[in-house]
């Protein structure tokens, strides 16, 4: 094999409970994920020359904070063949910084792709270990299945919420993780999940009130997007997302999204595409 392509799909949190903080400055989170049918693309050619190489730059992202760099230079050291390096081209469809796990997803599938690529023959668990060291949001894109998730994000129970058809309404402002996570208002005592994570709608995200008031864009789109379906916003924002019966109804919903935001229509994945392609 000599070269590989490979989806890295968005995801959304159905919900996202902050239970407390630790010692060490994390806060202990329930969220359940699931992936979405819109996705980057990567391509991976095999090379000889020992390095590896992004073809193409991300506007705003300098290749140190480049989480597909950073995921390669964890494989380097394990490579059988000292010459064996690779050339990635990445094709960016996932909007940036909005909470939908572009960056992490095309992580975990870099570890993915290169793992087959250059015979490593890492098991998933290391993969998803590995994928920790990245960022909270890595393993459950190496392990391709939605979970419910709880710690910092890095324990996992498999799990099948219905594959609905979502709107996604990006209000195109940036919402600050630390500042959000760093916050004096932010929840942090949410009691712990006792029903089935899988039933989202009762639960809530913890972070939207306060992020709401931070950016009154985000506030604007949830208020818009509730007019038609259930609505949310996933991680700490900016994206929010409305639950539709339809591909139809979320598409209808779309065609009259006010011009100050962008959108798009996808449906609730299960299992990650980046799994069919391996």
């Amino acid at each position: 094999m000599t070269e590989i392509s490979i989806a890295a799909p968005a995801k959304i949190n159905l919900f996202l409970h902050i239970t407390g903080r630790r010692d060490d400055g994390y806060h202990e989170l329930e969220t359940l994920f699931q992936f979405l049918s819109v996705c980057d693309e990567l391509h991976f050619q095999l090379t000889d020359t020992g390095h590896v190489q992004l073809s193409n730059d991300i506007p705003g992202v300098s290749p140190q904070n480049n989480l597909i760099i950073q995921a390669a230079q964890r494989l380097l050291p394990l490579r059988h063949d000292r010459n064996q390096g690779a050339t990635i081209t990445l094709h960016k469809k996932i909007p940036m910084g909005g909470g939908l796990g572009g960056g992490s997803s095309d992580a975990a599938s870099t570890l993915l792709a290169l793992n087959k690529l250059w015979q490593l023959q890492l098991s998933i668990d290391q993969l998803a270990e590995i994928g920790l060291q990245l960022g909270a949001d890595v393993p459950v894109f190496v392990r391709g299945k939605a979970a419910f998730a709880q710690g910092v994000g890095e324990k996992l129970i498999y799990a099948e919420p219905e594959q609905n058809w979502y709107l996604i309404v990006n209000p195109q402002v940036h919402v600050s993780t630390a500042e959000v996570f760093t916050h004096p208002d932010l929840p942090r005592r949410t009691p712990i999940v006792n029903g089935n994570p899988e039933n989202w709608q009762q639960y809530r995200n913890d972070c939207q009130d306060l992020v709401c008031r931070l950016q009154p864009s985000v506030a604007n789109a949830l208020a818009w997007l509730l007019e038609y379906a259930p609505t949310r916003m996933t991680g700490t924002g900016a994206c929010v997302f409305g639950c539709f019966p339809s591909e139809e109804s979320a598409n209808h919903a779309l065609s009259e999204l006010p011009t100050e935001f962008s959108g798009f229509v996808a449906q609730g994945l299960n299992t990650s595409p980046a799994w069919h392609q391996l």
